[in-house]
């Protein structure tokens, strides 16, 4: 799901915490699963007793509780003291401390793209050429995390500036095994089948999907998501990294065409819940509620891994719902990829401590300890941590997904500059769901880019 901020908020939430004071070690050493041989090792190669380090980023909440639960065992390790602070204006904040030369240790960056501004001002710090090659080796589809932690420093050289932690996935579809016990559908395995069981659902009288755009003032995000899903399945990843930097035009007919393929699903009447003409009008939290009524108003709904947030209480996942990966085509031969979006921890000001934290950071204990928290929704592509201590079945079949994914995507929306991402695409797509060609659309939101240059 898309953060969007159209200005200051009038109150900012901010909470500083001390690791060691705030959280306790909620897994004892040595008990469960775990990778304890990796704490260990860790701890014998690192000692920065009496150091301490400032950790600034966008986690408030159970996330910033189960950060620091995490950290806490960097600090028994190491004997240094972390200073947390999450902020819900992170965004405006580290441009403020960047200019100030107040920058933390480490800053957690929701948005790859503004990690890479301030690297490519200076600002920040590269985490050097290993790390590149532990994420080549160690991530699932490793090539795709190290593009993504890569950046343009203030010299014009690429290095790897980010380590992506804390993953979320969009590329889900939605579905009652019940509802699709009753009339005996199997989970499709690839987009052909998917097309083929949307076509068997309206043969068989009844509606394949519900599909909701609307978001107040954000309205249209959802179908970005789709957009960007099917493009990676449509076209080679180049393409999407050409198109989120607009080295393609908005306009190319690889775009036009992912932006049809969408439309296949959602400008058909018979396909969606409410009709094509409904699709704009429905808000995008209350559209799977189509999956739970009696008799279903649909059968598949495709949404990233937060959206049971909006499921009705009564509705317990994993038995009332599932989900299966939204898949690619078989005939394209583009591999599985995954689009979805996370966090990359970067170096602000450096510190013998700070380069020991990214060092903890890639143990498998570092994941798992999150990965293991209830209620959490923390995913790896980390091939080292043990997916039998994911808190749920859920969540482990997610990081099943991940791992298995042979191409990884942030979500592109978040990575175009705001106007175009958050602004001309969302705008557009409801445009093209109303019944503007899709050629026309990606035409007005390239003309859009064009004005910003």
């Amino acid at each position: 799901m898309k953060l969007c901020v159209s200005g200051l908020a009038a109150t900012v939430l901010v909470f500083a915490h001390t690791a060691a004071a705030n959280s306790q070690q909620i897994f004892a050493r040595g008990e469960g699963d775990f990778s304890w041989d990796s704490l260990d090792q860790f701890e014998a190669d690192h000692d920065y007793s009496g150091e301490s380090i400032t950790v600034f980023g966008p986690w408030l909440g159970a996330d910033a509780d189960a950060a620091e639960a995490v950290f806490a065992y960097f600090e028994e390790a190491t004997g240094a003291t972390v200073q947390h602070t999450g902020s819900d204006s992170f965004e405006q904040q580290i441009m403020i401390d960047s200019e100030a030369g107040s920058l933390p240790n480490i800053a957690i960056f929701p948005q790859p793209g503004l990690a890479c501004d301030l690297a490519g001002r200076g600002f920040l710090v590269p985490l050097g050429p290993e790390t590149g090659d532990w994420l080549e080796e160690t991530y699932a589809a490793g090539s795709s995390w190290v593009s993504l932690g890569t950046c343009a420093g203030s010299d014009g050289a690429e290095n790897v500036f980010g380590l992506a932690y804390n993953v979320n996935l969009k590329s889900l579809v939605w579905y009652s095994p019940e509802n699709f016990d009753d009339f005996e559908y199997g989970v499709p395995e690839s987009m052909e089948e998917l097309k083929a069981l949307t076509d068997q659902i309206v043969d068989d009288g009844e509606t394949p999907w519900c599909i909701g755009l609307g978001s107040g003032g954000a309205t249209g995000w959802p179908a970005t998501d789709w957009v960007e899903d099917l493009l990676l399945r449509t076209s080679p990843p180049s393409v999407y990294d050409q198109w989120v930097t607009n080295e393609i035009a908005f306009d190319d007919p690889a775009i036009v065409a992912a932006i049809e393929e969408f439309g296949h699903f959602a400008r058909t009447d018979a396909y969606v819940a409410g009709g094509a003409s409904g699709v704009a009008a429905t808000d995008f939290r209350d559209s799977p509620n189509g999956l739970f009524s009696s008799p279903p108003q649909c059968f598949m709904h495709r949404q990233a891994s937060f959206v049971p947030a909006f499921f009705p209480d009564d509705v317990e996942v994993g038995v009332d719902v599932d989900f299966f990966y939204f898949p690619s085509y078989d005939s394209a031969d583009l591999g599985d990829p995954v689009v979805g979006a996370g966090t990359l921890v970067t170096i602000g000001q450096d510190s013998p401590a700070a380069r020991g934290f990214i060092e903890f950071l890639k143990t498998p204990l570092a994941h798992e300890i999150w990965m293991a928290i209830e209620g959490g929704g923390f995913l790896t592509p980390h091939s080292g941590a043990n997916t039998d201590v994911y808190s749920d079945e859920i969540k482990k079949a997610q990081g099943e997904i991940l791992l298995n994914a042979t191409t990884f995507r942030f979500d592109g929306s978040d990575l175009m500059p705001g106007a175009i991402g958050a602004g001309a695409f969302w705008t557009g797509m409801i445009d093209y769901v109303g019944g503007k060609e899709a050629a026309d659309v990606a035409g007005e939101i390239q003309r859009a880019w064009d004005a910003l240059k």
